[in-house]
């Protein structure tokens, strides 16, 4: 078992509250991403369960054992900084095994456990160079060896994979997950980017100002999200979330004059995520083009309705010059809505007017 759990978790620094209350819990074996923008505290909660800051308030147990105030190396766990912090004076190998020297672990013990690593993280041979010889991948993987050699059943990662150009950091998240997957370890990472949150996640928490926004998997954090920052956060684009007003027969777009559904529109934020969003031919709602962006496998279109803009992606190139007025169209069952006050989802039911035209 390596499972961590926090128990309402404060850490105060002066008066700032970095974390607020927090509480989750990480299962043995499984990948948890802590997710959210910079400054949000998700690197203190890291630090928080490595012991490298001291909680105010709450409880941190790791394997059941209350560690809230043992010292970081009680804790057997493993952390890979955002720096690789590797000694430059060093070789790959003597990088890797450092901590078990210093623990005065044995030598040919040592030497077995850095045979069995190396050749997990594919570093067998390439353990005689510095780090200066070696490319960002391969020094973030020593960093990642230093970490599983010493068998801690957690690893604890603080955005790992920032300093790598976006192809490179795309191998390394799958050369990362398969290694957690193949060892069987309990990994916290920690990241500001959602893609590699969504791609890695067993479970994702999302954190906003030092406090879980919503706690889930990555398909229940996209399909339904609990308010409008997490819809906002999740996706790219994020989700469009437009402001809706009452019209003659239900709920507007604001500044337009289609009904999207009866009831009221006051005081609602309607959400929709860009890729389910289309052209329709008849019905729907209209809208005027404002840009056209081609990614190669899809086109992001940003429009307007009334007052409100948002955008639609299309797969392959969708030509549509500025000024050409469009009707989107989009299912029922793909939107979302929250309070616009709290940002909190609502519990209120779509009462279908056009809707069935809009899907055409």
């Amino acid at each position: 078992m390596s499972e961590i759990v926090l128990e309402k978790v404060t850490k105060l620094f002066g008066r700032v509250k970095a974390v607020d209350g927090v509480s989750f819990r990480a299962e043995a074996g499984k990948f948890v991403v802590l997710l959210g923008p910079s400054g949000c505290g998700k690197s203190t909660v890291l630090r928080l369960i490595a012991g490298l800051e001291d909680a105010t308030e709450g409880r941190i147990l790791i394997d059941g054992r209350d560690v809230t105030r043992l010292a970081p190396d009680k804790r057997r766990v493993s952390m890979v900084f955002q720096s690789y912090a590797l000694f430059p004076h060093l070789s790959t190998e003597e990088n890797i095994v450092f901590g078990l020297k210093v623990r005065g672990m044995a030598a040919d013990e040592r030497s077995k456990r850095l045979a069995q690593v190396s050749e997990v993280v594919g570093l067998a041979d390439l353990l005689d160079r510095k780090p200066q010889q070696l490319s960002g991948g391969q020094r973030q993987r020593v960093a990642l060896a230093r970490a599983i050699i010493a068998e801690n059943g957690i690893c604890l990662m603080d955005e790992p994979l920032s300093n790598l150009d976006a192809q490179l950091r795309h191998g390394m998240r799958v050369e990362i997950r398969a290694l957690q997957q193949r060892l069987g370890m309990t990994v916290i990472y920690v990241t500001h980017d959602q893609v590699e949150a969504m791609s890695m996640a067993d479970r994702v928490v999302l954190v906003r100002e030092g406090r879980i926004e919503q706690e889930g998997s990555p398909e229940e954090l996209y399909a339904r999200p609990a308010t409008m920052f997490a819809a906002r956060f999740i996706g790219t684009p994020g989700m469009n979330l437009i402001s809706l007003a009452d019209g003659a027969d239900g709920a507007v777009v604001r500044g337009s004059r289609d009904t999207l559904f009866a009831g009221r529109g006051a005081g609602l934020t309607l959400g929709i995520r860009p890729e389910h969003v289309w052209l329709a031919h008849s019905g729907g709602v209209g809208a005027i083009v404002t840009s056209s962006e081609y990614h190669g496998a899809d086109t992001i279109l940003t429009v307007k309705v009334g007052e409100e803009i948002l955008f639609m992606r299309a797969p392959g190139q969708l030509a549509q010059a500025a000024g050409t007025p469009v009707r989107l169209g989009w299912k029922p069952e793909s939107l979302h809505l929250f309070d616009t006050a709290t940002g909190a989802r609502t519990a209120e039911a779509l009462q279908p007017v056009r809707l069935a035209a809009v899907a055409g």
